[in-house]
């Protein structure tokens, strides 16, 4: 298999069935315009062969990052089956349209909680957020609750992929797509 992303929907789906927990979830690794890197666990919300998509609050750390740094790198890590997934490449907003519609099949609360939160700004008590929950949820009693303007997601489109596969006696594969202008190349890495 040469295209990367049936690859990717051949082991999402395998990792869908095997995994507990939040198989869609995928680590996210920014860096400053300065080069100090940040990771944090993300859900994948969207993929295919534009990229791969999240979705956050564009002043969080991660917003400013890629705002000010538009690169990113994400990695997928599924234990039970003993296989991981690393992307790296640049980063584009979704469409207005796009992130309307993803906010649109959030859960009320979850729709609410993007509204409270300042994310990644200091707290000073617990209860001044559930406060601000609760302020929003009467804000919206009755209406559907918008999308919040700073509210948005991301695409990370991809121009590495590395597809790691767990051996015996650290033997392991490591099969590496690289884009190029004629499309996908493949080959093989050390481990």
């Amino acid at each position: 298999m040469t295209n990367p992303f049936e690859l990717f929907e051949q082991w999402f789906a395998e990792a869908r069935e095997a995994e507990p927990n939040d198989p869609d979830a995928m680590a996210l690794a920014t860096a400053t315009p300065d080069g100090r890197p940040s990771v944090r666990m993300v859900l994948l919300k969207g993929y295919g062969p534009e990229g791969f998509v999240f979705y956050t609050n564009l002043d969080s750390r991660k917003g400013a990052e890629i705002a000010a740094n538009a690169h990113a790198a994400l990695l997928f890590h599924w234990k039970s089956l003993r296989r991981q997934v690393r992307i790296e490449g640049p980063v584009e907003a979704v469409s207005d349209a796009e992130a309307d519609a993803y906010f649109a099949s959030r859960s009320r609360d979850s729709q609410l909680g993007a509204w409270a939160s300042y994310q990644s700004r200091p707290l000073d008590f617990r209860a001044t957020f559930e406060k601000r929950f609760e302020d929003f949820t009467r804000r919206f009693d009755g209406e559907d609750v918008p999308r919040p303007p700073r509210w948005s997601g991301f695409r990370v489109k991809p121009e590495r992929m590395e597809f790691w596969t767990d051996r015996p006696h650290r033997l392991h594969e490591r099969r590496l797509f690289s884009a190029g202008p004629s499309g996908w190349s493949e080959g093989l890495l050390y481990p």
